[in-house]
């Protein structure tokens, strides 16, 4: 029996999706509020800087995963006009329909679709850009996940991976303050929630940082990698090219 962490526990890797999935059911109603509260807003200049750094055209081809509350398909799709096609996955219904009911309302319809990032349903080099914020480090076998995303690439196809990483030393300890002290309580206060920003905190700190993650995309086919530290480390945007 195989084992993989869930946050800093010890589970039957079989399980680990379950696990995830029960934490993003109960945090799916108030995530957009609790993202906005926990970074200070700043969630939405990581995602406007990772849309600058891709620069998509109209008429691209976009694959979200992890595509939630629809952030970034909503980027993507004003880029790409009506031309193109941005596909708004995740593996967990809830945020998806959070995700889809806020893009109806803003008039946008994009094909939507749960699935698992490790299994996914789509022919190989399909898309110009494959993206997945904050979504990577809840994957059970992450090598199994970016080698699906390298596969449904196009040759010369960029993968976006905006996830929590590695802060600068001089703010390790007023961070892990933060992250322990204030995020399990302000999920608690706005979203009933103590332990999913609990688990949250863990499993930034379980994740691979900027350099293993970069070997990580390296090893899964991609042969060039950049690493953009945003906010001191407290998230890193890495961009690998399929070539």
């Amino acid at each position: 029996m195989a084992s993989t962490h869930f946050g800093f526990k010890n589970v039957d890797e079989r399980e680990k999706a379950r696990h995830v999935r029960s934490v993003f059911d109960s945090v799916a109603p108030k995530y957009d509020v609790m993202n906005d509260l926990m970074s200070g807003g700043l969630h939405r200049v990581w995602k406007r800087y990772t849309i600058t750094v891709a620069n998509p055209q109209p008429g691209d081809q976009v694959l979200d995963i992890a595509g939630g509350t629809g952030d970034l398909s909503l980027a993507f799709a004003r880029k790409v006009g009506p031309t193109g096609r941005v596909v708004h996955t995740d593996i967990n219904e809830a945020m998806l329909r959070e995700g889809r009911t806020r893009l109806l309302d803003l008039g946008i319809v994009l094909p939507t679709m749960v699935c698992d990032a490790e299994k996914l349903p789509f022919a190989s080099d399909s898309f110009d850009f494959v993206s997945v914020a904050f979504g990577l480090r809840n994957m059970t076998h992450k090598e199994l996940a970016l080698a699906e995303m390298h596969r449904t690439l196009k040759p010369g196809g960029k993968l976006l991976v905006l996830e929590f990483s590695r802060v600068a030393k001089p703010l390790e300890k007023a961070y892990d303050w933060y992250s322990f002290n204030v995020l399990p309580k302000l999920g608690k206060l706005v979203a009933g929630d103590e332990d999913s920003y609990r688990y949250l905190a863990e499993s930034i700190r379980m994740h691979p940082g900027q350099e293993a993650l970069r070997q990580m995309m390296r090893d899964a086919g991609f042969g060039h990698v950049d690493v953009h530290n945003l906010s001191a480390g407290v998230v890193a945007l890495h961009v690998g090219i399929k070539c």
